[in-house]
């Protein structure tokens, strides 16, 4: 195992839980650069093109590349630990993933949370230690158009990472720079949470609007009834994370009903669950809001409601 610490930290294996778009993406980049790459994933299918023809990323980013080895449980991973794991999957299963991997991991070995939400790398902190978790801002929107093949809508780096413990600091600045050697330009965050939280914001806001109504970002943002609902759950969220000292910006919600209204017409990965029966991020996204409103005396009213009706509708 390579050394776990200081800025010479250079992983000879590298994992990536999560054979979704976003995973694909790091895989690929990964790959492509020389690491040696592991995908893992429940789902066989997602797996079997990664190894060959390979994994095929178009768009906004043009990548292919060949993981080295492909596994369906992380059980797998237990033989010839990776010294470094990126959890690409949904934030719902997460608390699983965390603690299946409590039965491997070891000191040395440390994880990223590349995913949507709030806290999910207190989560993998929880079960593993803060020491060993950091956590990743991701700034590009994708779609799986079919297993290992992902369409790249819009690529806006930076994207940004940041360790859970100081202790950290020295081997997360390492992988911002592994990530941007790899084509995926990434700088070490010292308030990664403002980042995360101005993403959960843009995401609770139209996210279950769209998963509900059936509609896609555009269609929701052009509709006026839809337009207000959107535009309530935005100040919302904004009062919120203010009443928490999170720091959002003066001009935050100018930026974000911009933000929003300039949305693709295509279906945010909330519907996208919905519609395939897939258990969505709500909970990790509206309820997390709603959380962070009742430890601040707040009231959350609107991620209340739309958390529930997202999760009326799911399988």
């Amino acid at each position: 195992m390579t050394s776990s610490t200081g800025e010479g930290f250079r992983p000879n294996k590298i994992a990536i839980i999560g054979a979704g778009p976003v995973g694909c993406v790091l895989a690929a980049a990964l790959s492509n650069n020389g690491h040696e790459v592991v995908l893992c994933d429940l789902v066989k299918d997602l797996l079997s093109p990664a190894m060959d023809p390979g994994i095929r990323i178009e768009g906004a980013l043009q990548i292919s590349g060949r993981v080295a080895q492909t596994v369906t449980t992380l059980d797998a991973l237990a033989d010839d630990t990776p010294e470094l794991i990126f959890i690409t999957s949904k934030a719902t299963a997460l608390p699983l993933i965390a603690s299946a991997m409590q039965s491997f991991h070891q000191p040395g070995i440390h994880v990223v949370s590349w995913q949507n939400g709030l806290d999910t790398e207190r989560v993998l902190a929880d079960h593993l230690g803060a020491e060993w978790v950091m956590r990743a801002a991701v700034n590009f929107g994708v779609s799986l158009l079919a297993p290992a093949h992902v369409t790249v809508s819009f690529h806006h780096p930076p994207h940004w990472l940041q360790e859970s413990h100081e202790s950290g600091k020295q081997v997360a600045a390492s992988v911002c720079k592994l990530l941007s050697e790899a084509g995926l330009p990434t700088n070490h965050a010292d308030r990664l949470i403002d980042q995360v939280w101005q993403k959960t914001i843009l995401n609770a806001a139209l996210g279950p609007v769209c998963a509900v109504t059936g509609k896609t970002m555009s269609q929701a943002m052009r509709d006026p009834f839809l337009y207000d609902l959107v535009e309530k759950l935005l100040k919302e969220g904004i009062t919120i994370a203010r009443a928490n000292e999170v720091h959002l910006g003066w001009d935050y919600y100018r930026y974000a009903i911009n933000y929003l209204k300039g949305a693709g017409d295509h279906k945010p990965s909330m519907l996208i669950d919905i519609e395939n029966g897939r258990i969505t991020e709500a909970e990790f996204i509206n309820g997390q809001i709603a959380l962070y409103a009742e430890m601040a005396g707040l009231e959350a009213p609107y991620n209340i409601m739309m958390r529930a009706l997202v999760k009326a509708l799911e399988s």
